[in-house]
């Protein structure tokens, strides 16, 4: 009887929206928008990242995957910026409408359908909202819908607006109309080169409208300078009426196409003809598939949000398909220059190897493909093998600026990535890979490590003159991380041989079997030669429990965790460390200490008004991937207990924060399984 009056009251569904509302864990709202404390957020589709702005319909960055030249900094390859496409002006009245015209600017990402939207008011005229994606299942297209509901008689101006940013040069700009019986196809068009003119980018948007052919509105095109051209239409609306339409467009470079200008024009001319219903259509299904590998966190909101943005990141920044691999911001700006690190394979990889190997695998063919250049690498060096760059970017040779001395002595680099290679392998048991591009790679890394030793007699194959995983110990003796990195791939590599069936380098195991592990006379790991309980710029000696395994005894485990949390400054150093203690305590089977650590991953670098991450706590360079893979990690392979073994995806035992009252993990692995922890 209750359930029926509360149905006739509509009080129950009050009740439920309210409740949903509350506990919306897929949309992350900034209803006070501050443009003087605003870091911007990132839709991305693992080729094209649009990063948004405090302003009415302005764009921040267009960031396309892959497109690196010589500018500016460190005289090595950057990012660049492409045209900003998806860039419009509306006016009303007459009167463009910006920043200070508008009242109560309320902007959200949906990260279940990566839309970003924004809603607003002009006087008592108009209600204006968008929307804009990068069309996941077209990855160099974005698209942006547009909704004016008007409150009194007025008339709209809306612009498309192309813009190359300051960097491009030689500005080419194109408009045409291709008539068709029923439909004309308007389309703006721009090139440009990159600085010292290696690439040629290109864009293209066209007008999505609902109108039958004929009445469409009219189409202008203006050109304004060598920089910007634009094309606009005009549209007079009735109080109350509400009027819809997008814009649709692309981005593509040289790196990606021979022809970049022609075929911008196709992939515009092919959404424009596909329309925006199937656009959008396609789009929201690529994203459920990609989130039916999702972790569900069982009373606890605000972990929720966040671990759903990390991962959300992490699909956004990588695709299938491709051989790229994510830089430590991603897509979502020009940090790091856009190169590639370890904190593609140490840090945001194993996550995604875990929900979604077939983007993961995208990765590992990013290093494959650049082994040649390894190979180079370690003989101008004086070296076998294949030495892989620190810093990687188009070509695969060394792409550090040359003052950081990361470049010619971070060789742990070479390690994680067989690490990657043989972990790809491990979870999908795929012996066609492995011996046709996974043991390639892993061999030469362990012919590497076989020559770079310094054979000192037995327990002394020492590894000199390296820059530490803690990266504040340079050129040192014996690195714990480096060491137990390079034994690790020595082992890997015989252990891949005797898989396929091929002859194994004895020395790797002899090799294997005298690098030395220090210890400091407390017992605890000692982070190298000359270390002496300095402070420590991030985690080291403790990624020798997770994930190279080579500490293995939970007593030794806790006494390195003990040790070491103590070393790392409360600020200014970058965010993953604190994960990998949240994961080592959970395997340990304290849940509390280890979901303190959780929040000290990602609170307190979060940036207003979308908690995006930055590097350090406090910091102002966001996203922050690495610091999203290492949280992901904390909470699939401690919290969750998953663990990658030769035999493919287990769980082992680990304790949920006292507060949690379960995790959910679906989609893991190839298999796709599921893993509930209560």
């Amino acid at each position: 009887m209750l359930l029926k009056r509360l149905l006739a009251s509509g009080l129950l569904s009050f009740l439920f929206c309210l409740c949903f509302a509350q506990t919306d864990t897929w949309t992350i709202k900034a209803t006070k928008i501050d443009p003087s404390n605003y870091y911007g957020i990132t839709v991305a589709n693992g080729m094209l990242g649009i990063v948004s702005s405090p302003e009415p319909f302005k764009i921040k960055d267009v960031v396309l995957n892959g497109a690196y030249d010589l500018y500016g900094r460190g005289r090595v390859s950057n990012f660049l910026r492409s045209f900003n496409f998806l860039n419009m002006y509306l006016e009303v009245d007459g009167k463009r409408l910006g920043a200070t015209d508008i009242s109560n600017m309320q902007q959200q990402l949906d990260m279940h359908h990566a839309a970003f939207s924004s809603s607003f008011g002009y006087k008592d005229a108009v209600k204006v909202s968008y929307s804009y994606y990068a069309l996941r299942h077209l990855p160099y297209c974005g698209m942006i819908d547009v909704t004016i509901t008007a409150e009194k008689d007025i008339e709209i101006t809306a612009a498309s607006v192309m813009e190359a940013p300051d960097a491009l040069r030689d500005v080419q700009n194109y408009y045409n109309e291709i008539d068709r019986p029923h439909v004309t196809i308007s389309l703006l068009s721009s090139t440009a080169k990159s600085p010292t003119g290696k690439l040629l980018f290109a864009s293209s948007t066209s007008f999505l409208f609902n109108e039958q052919h004929g009445s469409e509105p009219r189409i202008i095109h203006e050109m304004w300078d060598n920089n910007m051209h634009l094309m606009k239409f005009k549209k007079k609306l009735k109080a109350g009426e509400t009027y819809k339409f997008s814009i649709a467009g692309s981005s593509i470079s040289t790196a990606q196409h021979d022809d970049p200008l022609n075929e911008a024009e196709r992939y515009t001319i092919f959404c424009k003809l596909e329309g925006h219903d199937r656009l959008l259509n396609f789009h929201n299904k690529a994203w459920d598939d990609l989130w039916k590998s999702d972790i569900i966190i069982d009373g606890d909101d605000e972990a929720q949000l966040a671990i759903r943005s990390a991962v959300y990141h992490l699909y956004s920044f990588v695709r299938e398909g491709t051989a790229y691999s994510p830089s430590p911001m991603g897509l979502s700006g020009l940090g790091y220059n856009g190169h590639v690190f370890w904190d593609t394979e140490i840090w945001m990889y194993p996550a995604l190897l875990v929900l979604h190997p077939e983007i993961a695998k995208t990765m590992v063919e990013y290093r494959y493909q650049r082994l040649a250049e390894a190979k180079h690498n370690a003989f101008a060096h004086g070296y076998k093998g294949a030495m892989y760059p620190w810093e990687s970017a188009a070509s695969g040779n060394e792409e550090t600026p040359v003052w950081a001395l990361s470049g010619p002595f971070e060789h742990h680099i070479t390690a994680d990535v067989a690490f990657a290679a043989w972990n790809y392998y491990c979870v999908t048991q795929d012996k066609t890979w492995l011996r046709e591009k996974g043991f390639p790679v892993i061999k030469e890394c362990a012919d590497f490590w076989a020559s770079r030793v310094e054979r000192n007699g037995t327990g002394h194959y020492d590894i000199k003159n390296v820059v530490a995983a803690d990266e504040w110990a340079e050129n040192v003796d014996n690195n714990a991380f480096t060491n137990a990195a390079a034994r690790a791939t020595l082992k890997y590599a015989t252990e891949a041989a005797r898989i396929l069936g091929l002859p194994s380098d004895t020395d790797w195991m002899t090799v294997y079997n005298n690098i030395p592990i220090l210890k400091l006379d407390n017992g605890v790991t000692k982070e190298h030669e000359a270390y002496h309980g300095e402070g420590i710029k991030q985690a080291d000696v403790n990624l020798l429990a997770y994930p190279l395994k080579e500490i293995t005894d939970a007593k030794q485990i806790r006494k390195d965790l003990e040790y070491y949390e103590t070393r790392v400054p409360k600020e200014g150093t970058p965010a993953m460390t604190q994960a990998i203690f949240a994961l080592l305590y959970a395997r340990l089977g304290e849940g509390e200490k280890a979901y303190h650590f959780f929040k000290d991953a990602y609170a307190p670098n979060q940036n207003p008004p979308f908690n995006v991450l930055a590097e350090t706590k406090g910091g102002t360079n966001p996203y922050f991937s690495t610091g999203a893979g290492g949280l992901v990690q904390s909470v699939l392979n401690g919290f969750g207990g998953i663990d990658i073994t030769q035999n493919g995806l287990v769980q082992v035992k680990s304790a949920l924060p006292p507060k949690w009252k379960g995790l959910t993990i679906t989609g893991v692995g190839p298999q796709k399984k599921i893993f509930r922890i209560k």
